[in-house]
């Protein structure tokens, strides 16, 4: 960063603080972050205590409450547009949420604003709120980039592609393109080879397990449903891990374990000499996947809740890598607040570059 001017992000949807992490480690400031999920509240203070933690729905935020910053980062939530979930998209109140962002950038109007989300926001069914969305970025006076990344390509060991869009407001004259790729792709070796021990099962009902002698690192027990069962989960020590989701009982088995055996469509199995391996990845070894450092602390009483937070945020490596893009981008800018009238662009960016 050198002799850098510090800029500021509003963090909207904060969530366990993936976006808000990799931001500050690229030199931002989140001196205000929004959170509505009680069960999040203690996880983000813990670790951001230098951000003021709004608690309520964003749909009860007045602009004015939120103060002079350069930027707003934040992912709606995803549920509504993702193939596992409803796929509702606009139509559910949590798609709408994307014109809370919209209402708050207009009221502020700030350098610029990155938003995630799932990759069935592209959905063909999807595209009229899509492009709406995108429109109502670009009426605003932002130039608008949007396309599909793959967080491995970026320093995550883990398969995770997510839409990323990105407006730089049009008097800056900037338009956002993704960072390089990565020339080194990383595995679950590298990234929890050395948690194999001290692991300990969740208690009964899944309730967190004080035994844990290093932090996080247990795991969420119970069946395996039909559906889990229903393609490999196994993925080896040389490989990337499956997408890291937003619920304990679908998470990527241990790569300790043998790849599952195919029995028929939709339906493998363990393999049954080696049926004592296979377990969940823990809480902390899917933080570790997600790029969050050890430093960064859960806090539960469930495992399904941190696995619910680690699932839903945004791997800190790649967020970091997108804010370092943006900071240069934006390098010498003028920071204060323009009343900018001229629309802006829309363009995609090739999910190869």
């Amino acid at each position: 960063m050198g002799n850098r001017k510090k800029l500021k992000v509003a963090a909207l949807f904060a969530g366990a603080g993936g976006l808000d992490l990799g931001f500050t480690q690229a030199g931002f400031e989140v001196p205000w972050a929004n959170e509505y999920d009680k069960d999040i509240w203690a996880t983000y203070e813990v670790n951001f205590p230098n951000s003021k933690l709004d608690r309520r729905s964003i749909t009860d935020v007045a602009d004015d409450e939120i103060p002079e910053v350069d930027g707003f980062i934040g992912g709606p939530p995803c549920q509504s547009w993702s193939e596992a979930g409803s796929a509702r998209g606009i139509e559910d109140k949590r798609g709408q949420l994307f014109f809370e962002y919209l209402r708050l950038i207009e009221a502020k109007k700030p350098l610029f604003f990155l938003a995630e989300n799932v990759s069935g926001i592209l959905f063909s069914r999807h595209n009229p709120a899509l492009d709406s969305i995108l429109k109502g970025f670009a009426d605003l006076g932002y130039n608008v980039s949007y396309g599909l990344l793959n967080a491995r390509d970026y320093g995550v060991p883990e398969d995770r592609e997510r839409v990323i869009i990105v407006g730089y407001r049009t008097d800056t004259g900037k338009i956002f393109t993704p960072p390089k790729k990565s020339d080194i792709r990383l595995n679950l070796f590298d990234a929890i080879s050395d948690l194999q021990n001290n692991v300990v099962p969740a208690l009964e009902n899944n309730y967190t397990n004080p035994a844990q002698e290093f932090p996080n690192h247990e795991y969420m027990v119970g069946g395996f449903s039909s559906m889990y069962m229903s393609r490999n989960r196994v993925r080896s020590w040389e490989e990337g891990s499956f997408t890291i989701q937003a619920g304990g009982r679908h998470a990527p088995l241990h790569p300790q374990a043998p790849k599952m055996l195919k029995v028929e469509k939709d339906k493998w199995e363990f393999d049954p000499s080696a049926v004592d391996l296979y377990r969940r990845l823990s809480v902390r070894e899917c933080a570790r996947i997600q790029t969050f450092p050890d430093s960064h602390k859960f806090i539960y009483k469930r495992v399904s809740d941190a696995y619910k937070m680690i699932g839903n945020a945004v791997p800190v490596e790649f967020a970091r890598r997108l804010a370092s893009q943006i900071q240069n981008d934006l390098e010498g800018i003028e920071t204060t607040q323009q009343q900018v009238t001229v629309p802006g662009s829309i363009q995609t960016f090739n999910k190869a570059q």
